[in-house]
């Protein structure tokens, strides 16, 4: 599995704009430069972003994006699924059917359930993260989702 550079590049550029002045946001050539990116991948990234709900463009000289709601009200897991979509739907058989107009393993496929449990635990934990959960150093970062994790793990013997 990877994680998408949009995926990765969204989250960032996510994160600088809660960290921002909330009046004036930042602008895309403000975030491009602070993440080393073109202007049009940043452009392309805030349109998602803001077409999804989770920021808001402010207008004028010094306009910018703001973040449309508090950050421990946006969900880290729903601003990747609005990135990059989900690694597994229900869809995905029919896509990759290899030759065939339908998967040979359709009705009974124990890779599909692999695939299933997977997205059904990755939603589980990155349901549980805030954007605001990121806005912190990476040390304080790393123990609040060590413990979220730990809260979903069995402890091992």
């Amino acid at each position: 599995m990877k994680i998408s550079a949009q995926d990765e590049y969204g989250l960032r550029i996510l994160i600088r704009i809660a960290e921002a002045d909330e009046q004036n946001g930042l602008s895309i050539p403000q975030l491009s430069e602070l993440e080393g990116m073109s202007d049009s991948y940043v452009g392309k990234l805030t349109r998602t972003l803001r077409l999804a709900g989770f920021i808001e463009s402010t207008r004028g000289q010094k306009g910018g994006y703001v973040l449309a709601q508090p950050p421990e009200n946006i969900n880290v897991g729903e601003v990747l699924r609005a990135l990059g979509g989900a690694l597994f739907d229900e869809g995905f058989c029919n896509k990759h059917s290899a030759g065939f107009r339908i998967c040979t393993n359709s009705v009974d496929c124990s890779v599909r359930s692999l695939w299933r449990v997977v997205q059904q635990s990755l939603d589980h934990i990155l349901g549980q993260i805030s954007l605001k959960d990121l806005l912190a150093s990476e040390t304080e970062t790393n123990s609040a989702l060590e413990q979220i994790l730990s809260q979903i793990q069995p402890a091992t013997a």
